[in-house]
């Protein structure tokens, strides 16, 4: 089989590359062209269009580049004509996706799988229209997405979470003691407190000088910043004020897997934070202030900005977004979590809650299964 796979962030490079990787154990001669990355590269197959040429984030950053991502497309559409794929696989990335969806289902007339649902249960709900017609199935990742898409009357897959697959695998693979990581990495023996503030540079610059202003004032403990993948420490150096803390790149799990705390920006990072019980406090830089908190409490459709409070249906770490997104908030929620022991173990309680709610490892082999099952009826019959 042939597959055009279009991943436009680094976290898309990362479980497309996994999923490649499982379609090829039940089909070794499986061909790959992709929009992707690094890790996809390395899985096999040709890379068309790295996703640095293409991740904008905001509404200024896309108008600016707009000409770009209209030639990215122009560039994926082509690719994808002249490869002749047997199905084109999509990974999250909405904006791009959707309109490659468009084109490969009326020009082509290939099948479309999803993997990873943009998120639509938070906003643009309108977007399902456009599922349901040009996207043959969905693979979601996390386990309410199927009440909510059942609600819209669009059946999907639950297949797990590769997050949760890619810290297996890590603990299996490449797990190692503290004291090696440390002195790996030139680390003092004070407890760890991880940074991670956003893979991007613009979220980076707006979050890391409050998240170091905030731990500051814990010097029992060392601050570590997770290096974001494309990024180097000289995207970091504005913000530390030429103070030597380190910025450690591609040892996330690792930071992780050895720190007494962790300050986070939303999105997977909370959700691998808490598959490591790493106690967090979630917080965001968004411009507007009060401004934001009043718009997401009246025209989104979910509680919380966080995949761990999203999944367990309730707060099990504190959000600190918008107007709450100080300094002061920030030291205290911090304070509660590395000296409160009541507050660390209603957290840890809360992350095993969540853990149950993923299930097991596998997303990628049930996906590639899924995804096998569904061509190998489609050449049968013809549908």
């Amino acid at each position: 089989m042939k597959y055009f796979i279009v991943a436009g962030e680094a976290s898309g490079d990362l479980h497309a590359s996994n999923l490649m990787i499982a379609l090829k154990e039940g089909d070794w001669e499986a061909e790959f062209r992709f929009f992707g990355g690094d890790l996809m590269r390395q899985a096999g197959g040709q890379l068309v269009k790295h996703y640095r040429e293409m991740a904008y984030m905001g509404v200024v950053p896309v108008l600016l580049h707009l000409p770009t991502i209209l030639r990215n497309m122009r560039i994926c559409r082509k690719a994808i004509r002249d490869f002749r794929p047997d199905a084109v696989i999509l990974v999250d990335y909405p904006g791009f996706n959707l309109k490659i969806a468009k084109y490969v289902k009326t020009a082509l007339q290939l099948p479309v799988y999803y993997y990873i649902s943009p998120k639509i249960w938070a906003w643009k709900t309108y977007r399902i229209r456009l599922f349901r017609r040009h996207v043959d199935r969905m693979f979601c990742i996390f386990p309410f997405e199927r009440a909510f898409f059942q609600k819209l009357n669009y059946p999907v897959d639950y297949v797990g979470n590769p997050s949760v697959d890619a810290v297996a695998a890590y603990r299996e693979q490449a797990s190692r003691g503290e004291d090696s990581f440390v002195r790996a990495n030139g680390l003092t023996e004070q407890p760890l407190l991880a940074l991670l503030a956003g893979s991007r540079r613009q979220e980076i610059g707006k979050n890391l000088p409050v998240m170091l202003a905030a731990a500051s004032s814990f010097p029992d403990h060392q601050c570590v910043i997770a290096g974001a993948p494309g990024l180097e420490r000289q995207d970091y150096e504005p913000y530390l004020n030429g103070k030597a803390i380190p910025v450690i790149f591609g040892q996330t799990y690792a930071i992780l897997e050895h720190s007494h705390a962790a300050l986070v920006t939303s999105g997977t990072a909370t959700l691998e934070t808490a598959l490591f019980r790493v106690p967090q406090v979630v917080c965001y830089y968004f411009w507007g202030g009060k401004a934001v908190n009043f718009i997401f409490r009246h025209f989104f459709h979910i509680p919380y900005i966080s995949l761990v409070n999203l999944i367990a249906g309730r707060e099990i770490v504190r959000e600190l977004f918008g107007a709450e997104f100080m300094c002061e908030r920030i030291r205290s929620e911090l304070e509660r979590i590395l000296y409160n022991a009541a507050g660390r173990n209603r957290m840890l309680k809360g992350y095993d809650e969540v853990i149950r709610a993923l299930g097991q490892p596998g997303a990628s082999q049930r996906t590639a299964e899924l995804i096998a099952e569904a061509l190998h009826r489609k050449n049968n019959t013809g549908d």
